[in-house]
């Protein structure tokens, strides 16, 4: 095979199995499509929006590739291991894994409570170790497989003005996770990346939008430089590139999709 022919597939999903948790909606809904676009079968789990998760998944299935709705709480370890098993008892493998999801309770430091501190790690921080600890002791057996995890430009900055100390924390863990991972995990053919993206438009930005315009047009989309806050199909190229052969030699990476925000 040339290389031009070689480097058309570098990028290929084709027969790849997927888990993208969170994926009925927002950032999770596009990466688990863009996964799809490129041949990978997925997997969407979600602990609650059931009916718009098996949207996804008869929309994907219609697209040529298998997709399957699984309802588990990522922060729950019994609802994990079950999740992961449903899926090798479908596909006897695991080739990808996004971790998606994840929850912000916004409030000044002084007054939160730690209920509302440690629903977040549970969720942001503790879901994405037990999702990656379960999902990677497959890949460890296979001697392959790519897990990245949605972290956060939070992760870096604090945002302001809104409050919400405890998910920038939950983000900067994750992005330490996945770098202990990635070191730990490389001897067993396993790639361990995150993505960390800025202000994207969701429907929880669009609810913001409708609350405080002006933080949104002079504060989020001011803040970049490219004077705007991003789309979740701005994501899906990097989810893409980290799960496939193209990215063979990149692992423990944050990449930054933020229209430039962090850089000033």
């Amino acid at each position: 095979m040339s290389n031009i022919a070689k480097y058309r597939t570098i990028f290929s999903l084709a027969g790849k199995k997927a888990i993208v948790t969170g994926g009925s909606r927002g950032i999770g809904k596009a990466l688990a499509e863009g996964l799809a676009a490129y041949g990978a079968d997925v997997a969407i789990v979600v602990k609650s929006t059931v009916d718009r998760a098996e949207a996804v998944a008869s929309d994907i299935r219609k697209n040529g590739t298998d997709a399957f709705v699984i309802q588990a709480d990522v922060s729950n370890e019994a609802d994990v291991k079950r999740m992961t098993e449903e899926v090798i008892k479908r596909w006897g493998r695991i080739d990808i894994l996004v971790n998606n999801a994840g929850i912000i309770y916004p409030g000044n430091s002084e007054r939160y409570t730690l209920e509302d501190f440690r629903k977040t790690m549970a969720t942001n921080l503790d879901g994405v170790f037990l999702v990656s600890r379960e999902v990677g002791q497959h890949m460890i057996r296979q001697k392959s497989g790519s897990i990245i995890t949605i972290g956060s430009m939070s992760g870096y900055i604090v945002n302001w003005p809104f409050r919400h100390t405890a998910y920038n924390v939950s983000k900067a863990g994750v992005h330490m996770l996945c770098k202990g991972l990635a070191t730990e995990w490389a001897e067993h053919g396993v790639r361990v990346n995150a993505i960390a993206p800025g202000y994207i438009r969701t429907e929880l930005t669009d609810e913001v939008m409708k609350e405080h315009p002006d933080v949104v047009n002079n504060e989020w989309a001011k803040a970049a430089v490219q004077n705007r806050i991003g789309s979740v199909d701005e994501l899906v190229g990097a989810t893409v590139y980290l799960a496939s052969d193209a990215a063979s030699f990149t692992t423990g990476e944050v990449i930054v999709i933020d229209g430039g925000l962090t850089l000033r």
